[in-house]
């Protein structure tokens, strides 16, 4: 059976948590959406078409020697749980019980030694290895890709989640890669730290995963990506580990940290990190404000940042954004229906939703609030108070599991990202939302896209785009693939970048050259065939197909 805390085979979180979809809500976005009422439920676990486990029994029994028989596991259920990520065209495949391309087996290492073990074990068999952490990617970064291998492994570092070290003066912790949000903040706290770092995957992305992928959290705007946490790093490839210390700074040489940060499984397992961590804040407010137009607030925020009055969390919903939040929100209680009076009364009704989260001490927050107000009024804000700020904190993590529901009622649902300079911001926004809405025009399922702006620069910002369609009922996974390109060819023609905070994966791996050059390509590359000269780790991610681009 599978490891504990495994999230649900065919989508997101925890498999006793029903997601609700208002009936009304419902309704409203089939009407938008002139999509049919349809429904495509996932198959049941016992009709997902899985094939027969190609690890040979040399192979098997040396993996278990490595980490022990028990911690070894090929039954379906388990191979099935680790047989894809969370992304989009995951889902879609898992759903219809399209698991053929399983692991051959699950591997789970309780050390940076049985780690160690196992990629030799693999490299010396020739069996493929794909290291998981949460399983949360979205963009195929765990999709079990064999690339001529004829077996694959999924290595999962779940019982790699320690606390290895807290030094409180220099506010620092080494941090096991198995570690899921919840645990890290859990074992920090005891010591009144934390580490700030809270993607929308929180609750099941770990330590491993967030540093592989260069993620950023919903308060990284005051805390930072996880690049911008890291100081120390081990991790280990067939070639052997690599030890980053733990220093302030150094001047020796190119900063390898910067090549295993972001480097998705393809250059080595990550072992270990050792992260820059804060004291626990005193408080946290999260409030809400409304601007006019998505470029107003965009560019209030612009003066936040330069002006160094931005907040932990900035987040700017557009037109569209706000609007379908408050379609979806649960209840029209006496206080809601006054807070949209006291809008419309005001001239900001159809405005896009900002929110700002402080955190600190009072006198800090207070200061900082001050500060930050009148940047906002002086920009064309309205405050609105506590209350948007609260709602929004409570429903931090809720998206994943509506996506279940749409799915469930045959609604494509998808999320983009990218971020480009203040001075072409508008610009790439505009692009990519219509390029998107094109593409799917063109095929008759016409797109609802809105977008926000999460993470602040003083050159510029994040923007995160999310869109729905009716699904297509036989080509869904090709009607996604048609907006998908459409978007990032749209995002590469603007300036933006191809992702900000979800990786290459396998999605964006095409237009890497696009982003970095083909020098650059061939010097990941380089990097790869030294560290891993048989190509066993996760083949198929970051990297382009060797004949170019796709």
């Amino acid at each position: 059976m599978s490891e504990p805390g495994a999230m649900k085979w065919w989508g997101w979180g925890d498999p006793a948590r029903t997601p609700h979809l208002a009936p009304r809500a419902l309704s409203s976005l089939r009407q938008l959406l002139g999509a049919p009422e349809r429904r495509a439920e996932p198959v049941p676990l016992g009709e997902v078409r899985i094939g027969e486990s190609r690890l040979s029994k040399r192979a098997r029994a040396s993996l278990e020697g490595a980490v022990g028989s028990q911690h070894l596991h090929d039954d379906r259920e388990s191979r099935i749980l680790h047989a894809a990520g969370k992304g989009y065209p995951d889902l879609i495949r898992m759903r219809s019980g399209a698991a053929e391309n399983a692991p051959d087996a699950v591997v789970y290492p309780a050390s940076e030694e049985e780690v160690v073990s196992v990629l030799g074990v693999c490299a010396a068999e020739g069996v493929a290895v794909v290291p998981f952490g949460g399983g949360t990617s979205v963009v195929g970064g765990v999709e079990p890709i064999r690339d001529g291998f004829e077996a694959l492994v999924s290595l999962d570092l779940g019982r790699m989640a320690q606390l290895s070290r807290v030094d409180r003066r220099s506010l620092l912790a080494e941090l096991g890669p198995g570690l899921r949000g919840p645990q890290v903040e859990e074992a920090l706290g005891r010591s009144g730290l934390t580490l700030g770092h809270f993607p929308q995957s929180f609750e099941y992305a770990t330590v491993g995963g967030w540093v592989a992928t260069r993620s950023a959290g919903q308060a990284s705007t005051g805390y930072g990506k996880i690049e911008e946490m890291v100081v120390g790093l081990r991790s280990v490839s067939p070639a052997g580990p690599v030890e980053l210390k733990a220093v302030p700074a150094s001047a020796a040489g190119p900063d390898l940290r910067e090549l295993l940060v972001g480097s998705e499984g393809v250059l080595g397992v990550i072992t270990s990190a050792t992260l820059r961590v804060r004291p626990v804040p005193d408080q946290r407010r999260y409030e809400g404000w409304i601007f006019k137009s998505f470029p107003e607030g965009a560019e209030a925020f612009r003066q936040l940042e330069q002006e160094g009055a931005a907040p932990e969390v900035a987040r700017l919903s557009d037109e569209v954004e706000t609007l379908v939040a408050l379609q979806l929100a649960a209840g029209n209680s006496v206080g809601r229906r006054a807070g949209r009076a006291y809008v419309k009364a005001r001239g900001y009704e159809g405005g896009c939703l900002a929110i700002l989260g402080f955190e600190g001490d009072a006198s800090g927050i207070a200061r900082r609030r001050a500060h930050a107000a009148r940047i906002m009024r002086s920009a064309g804000g309205l405050g609105l108070g506590t209350r948007p700020g609260r709602a929004w904190e409570r429903g931090r993590f809720d998206a994943p599991y509506l996506r279940d529901a749409l799915l469930d009622n045959c609604i494509m649902v998808e999320t983009l990202e990218t971020a480009g300079t203040w001075s072409g911001l508008m610009d790439l926004y505009a692009a990519v939302g219509q390029a998107i809405r094109k593409a799917l025009e063109e095929r008759g399922t016409p797109a609802l896209v809105m977008c926000h702006v999460s993470h602040l620069y003083r050159s510029g910002a994040s923007l995160y785009f999310s869109f729905f369609a009716a699904q297509e009922q036989d080509t869904a996974l090709e009607q996604w693939r048609a907006a998908k390109s459409a978007a990032t060819d749209a995002i590469v023609a603007a300036g933006g970048t191809i992702t900000h905070h979800h990786a290459v994966g396998r999605d964006h791996a095409a237009w890497l050259p696009r982003e970095i050059g083909t020098v650059g390509v061939d010097l990941i590359r380089a990097a790869k065939q030294h560290l891993d000269p048989t190509g066993i780790l996760n083949p198929g991610k970051l990297l382009p197909d060797e004949g170019g681009e796709g």
